[in-house]
């Protein structure tokens, strides 16, 4: 179950490359929260790229029949939220991605290497 996850988490790491989705980690909160097994988060520098990167992940994900449970932040662009249950994600317009500081707050969770999963997707 938790390898069909992080393939999962794979697949959106590399929908947030190919739209350039900027700073992108992978956390693993599994050991150290309920909500979700993994965040992924992203930025980019503007509205349109922000909305860019989550309908490629919403398109890429839909083509594998894989459905989202919640979104949120849609209108204002400035961080949208993804919930697809085992993984929540976060793209963020890039001053409020400092602003709110995610990782800050789940600095306790694994962060995963992705330079083999964008590397791959080259």
């Amino acid at each position: 179950m938790k390898s069909e996850v992080l393939d999962l988490a794979t697949k959106i790491v590399k929908s947030m490359d190919n739209k350039m989705g900027q700073d992108t980690i992978l956390l693993d909160l599994s050991e150290i929260s309920s909500i979700c097994d993994y965040f992924i988060i992203t930025s980019a520098p503007s509205d349109r790229q922000v909305k860019a990167i989550a309908d490629e992940i919403q398109n890429d994900l839909e083509e594998e029949g894989v459905l989202i449970l919640h979104k949120e932040g849609y209108d204002s662009a400035r961080w949208i939220l993804l919930d697809y249950g085992d993984i929540v994600v976060h793209v963020f317009h890039k001053e409020d991605r400092e602003f709110y500081n995610i990782e800050g707050i789940w600095k306790d969770a694994k962060t995963i290497n992705i330079d083999n999963i964008i590397k791959d997707n080259i």
